[in-house]
């Protein structure tokens, strides 16, 4: 059992990094995108943008707490 607690660990960090890697990539080409068709709204967007990233961040940030539970087996 103690050998997955690690594949575990090891799953939950790679998958959140991963998936977060992707939606932030995302959600950046949207947010140029609507900037560059409408400079005049580029504040608001970009504000919406780092709030969005910092949510996605949080979540990244919670899957590695989570796999370093498993890894001590808390």
């Amino acid at each position: 059992m103690n050998g997955l607690a690690y594949v575990g660990a090891a799953l939950a960090v790679g998958l959140a990094a991963l998936g977060s890697g992707i939606g932030q990539g995302f959600a950046t080409r949207g947010a140029m995108e609507g900037i560059a068709r409408q400079p005049e709204a580029s504040g608001d967007i970009r504000t919406t943008l780092i709030l969005a990233l910092a949510f996605m961040e949080a979540l990244t940030l919670f899957s590695f707490v989570i796999s370093i539970l498993l890894w001590t087996k808390i």
